[in-house]
């Protein structure tokens, strides 16, 4: 049994999340991903880093971030795990403590003590029935899965300094991971960015636990990817103007 599926339940989750399935489906047959998708995926992966240093606080302009000269330690982190999630993608459902370990060494090297690299700060009972979640979890649609994984690491916060990014990297494993989204191109990261207050205080909402603090945070995390799909059209669009 999909130990998630009451969480479908709640008003107006399930259409949210079909929602936004139908417009990750629509945004995947942008003409640009026949000949290009290469390209996009580059990109979508460039702006969801600097989407998520920006979540942790640490804003830079895409286009200097691109050019090399950002030399910000959590922006270059948020790059090092973008770069890194490819060899993460089977890893995660076997070993997901080590994965999130791993994802914080990238993320926080430059920011954190060597010796806190990799190491929880607290929170190990709930990261481990995280952990039980995701390992071998075939029945929990992707799109909640993810949802919940992000959620519950950006509650928790386990790791020191940016916790955050671990979190969304996290995520976007379980979509890549469990087929919602293969090839990396939706950058959900953009859209919690382009949302930041409704994502602050809907993962304050889900903190507490209740019902609508959970709903709240779902029909939010619909709302960033349906954000991340469109995002897909804007690069393809824009990689067809070069070529």
């Amino acid at each position: 049994m999909d130990p998630l599926a009451p969480l479908l339940d709640l008003a107006d989750v399930a259409p949210a999340l079909a929602a936004a399935r139908d417009s990750v489906d629509a945004a995947m047959r942008h003409r640009a991903l026949r000949r290009h998708g290469g390209q996009v995926a580059a990109e979508a992966s460039l702006r969801a880093a600097v989407a998520s240093a920006a979540l942790e606080g640490n804003h830079h302009e895409l286009e200097d971030v691109r050019a090399g000269t950002v030399t910000d330690p959590v922006l270059q982190g948020a790059l090092r795990v973008a770069e890194g999630l490819g060899g993460l993608v089977d890893l995660w459902p076997r070993a997901p403590r080590q994965v999130l370990a791993k994802l914080h060494v990238l993320a926080a090297r430059g920011v954190v003590p060597a010796p806190d690299l990799g190491r929880l700060t607290g929170g190990a009972e709930r990261i481990d029935a995280l952990a039980g979640l995701v390992a071998g979890n075939e029945e929990t649609p992707p799109l909640l899965l993810a949802a919940i994984v992000h959620a519950e690491l950006i509650t928790l916060r386990p790791f020191a300094g940016p916790a955050g990014v671990v979190a969304r990297a996290a995520a976007r494993l379980t979509l890549i991971g469990r087929g919602f989204d293969p090839r990396g191109l939706v950058s959900v990261e953009v859209g919690h960015l382009s949302r930041e207050p409704e994502y602050v205080g809907s993962a304050g909402a889900y903190a507490t636990g209740t019902p609508d603090g959970v709903r709240s945070w779902l029909r939010h995390y619909a709302s960033a990817v349906t954000a991340g799909a469109e995002e897909i059209a804007t690069i393809g669009d824009a990689v067809l103007a070069t070529v």
